[in-house]
């Protein structure tokens, strides 16, 4: 992942955008247990609610994949449905634990 150049877009410095990302990442996490939560509870908004903050996040950091990833769980939870959540849902666990992994491992 280029975070150079996603931060420049973001009129950034890099380390100042890694300190979002970084946030960003502790705060999904809890947002990511409380998708999965509401899975198994059966809470489709709660899903939609957890999926929001997910999406919004990732978007206003160009995180591409997690937003879209987040926008369609998002979508099927403001709809009421939860079946097909949960590949989705297990897909956005590990875009973000790659993401960590990225920043973890950038030199």
């Amino acid at each position: 992942m280029d975070f150079k150049a996603l931060a420049k877009v973001m009129e950034l410095d890099e380390e100042e955008y890694l300190d979002y990302i970084k946030l960003f990442i502790q705060v999904s996490k809890s947002d990511l247990d409380n998708l999965l939560r509401a899975i198994v509870e059966g809470g489709a908004e709660k899903v939609a609610a957890a999926a929001h903050s997910i999406k919004g996040a990732s978007e206003n950091l160009r995180l591409v994949n997690l937003h879209e990833t987040a926008k369609q769980i998002e979508e099927k939870g403001r709809q009421g449905i939860l079946e097909g959540v949960v590949e989705p849902a297990h897909l956005l666990t590990e875009e973000l634990k790659w993401l960590e992994e990225a920043v973890d491992n950038k030199p």
